[in-house]
């Protein structure tokens, strides 16, 4: 009876830093767009500036995704709030803000999100030193709706988490390091992994039966993929597609 639940269940959507693919990624419209197309969960990424602040961004500098220059752990809370984080993407997001993780928290509890929040500490090229107490300090002391997700590169980030909030699902992220990720999984740390789909194409079979939820799925034939063997879930820039196409291929 077990395994013909499990059968039933859906692929879960994660949105990659929100509907990163129509929107500013990482930024409160990419959150509540990934909303609006039906995600499952959303997928972000935490640093720290230089006054100690729980930031949101993928990368470690604001180049790519601002008008600014420069490392975020070189510059203040203030001085990260000046920059436009929207424009490079089109002129109708022009000063949109760098959102802090409280930002982002709260806007998914206005909007009474319930699925999965995936955090990923941003920590395999800079040890932000203290980020791992500081964050399972943010959760310890807000509640919050949704189920709340910790993954990381850095093996160590998790293996901190994991002794400060025992009770919250980690996840490792890889995409050759499998030796790594089972040693986690072997201590029980983690429960899930997170592989680069391209990586899963190749070796998915040879994956222990955990939770699975391959990134970055953005094409069709890769979601359908998903779907057909019925993974956990699927990390996508396109949250609206794949929810159309699960509609087809899964019936919900």
């Amino acid at each position: 009876m077990g395994a013909i639940q499990v059968a039933r269940e859906l692929t879960q959507i994660i949105a990659h830093r929100g509907s990163k693919g129509t929107r500013p990624e990482n930024t409160l419209p990419a959150f509540h767009a990934a909303l609006m197309d039906g995600a499952d969960g959303i997928e972000t990424d935490v640093h720290l500036s230089k006054d100690g602040h729980l930031i949101i961004m993928h990368d470690e500098k604001v180049d790519r995704t601002t008008n600014g220059t420069g490392r975020i752990v070189d510059h203040t809370l203030a001085e990260l709030k000046q920059l436009d984080a929207g424009g490079w993407y089109d002129a109708a997001y022009a000063g949109t803000q760098i959102p802090t993780l409280d930002e982002v928290v709260q806007l998914l509890i206005r909007q009474k999100f319930t699925g999965i929040f995936n955090l990923e500490l941003k920590t395999n090229k800079i040890h932000y030193e203290g980020i791992e107490t500081m964050v399972a300090d943010y959760f310890n002391h807000h509640e919050v709706p949704f189920k709340l997700v910790y993954s990381s590169f850095y093996g160590k980030s998790i293996e901190r988490l994991h002794a400060l909030q025992p009770d919250v699902e980690f996840d490792s992220l890889f995409q050759t390091k499998f030796k790594t990720a089972k040693r986690l999984h072997a201590e029980q740390i983690i429960i899930g992994y997170h592989p680069d789909i391209r990586w899963v194409r190749r070796h998915w079979l040879l994956l222990p039966k955990v939770q699975l939820r391959p990134w970055t799925v953005n094409t069709e034939r890769d979601m359908k993929f998903c779907y057909r063997h019925r993974f956990a879930g699927l990390i996508t820039d396109y949250p609206g597609l794949a929810h159309r196409l699960r509609v087809q291929m899964q019936g919900g």
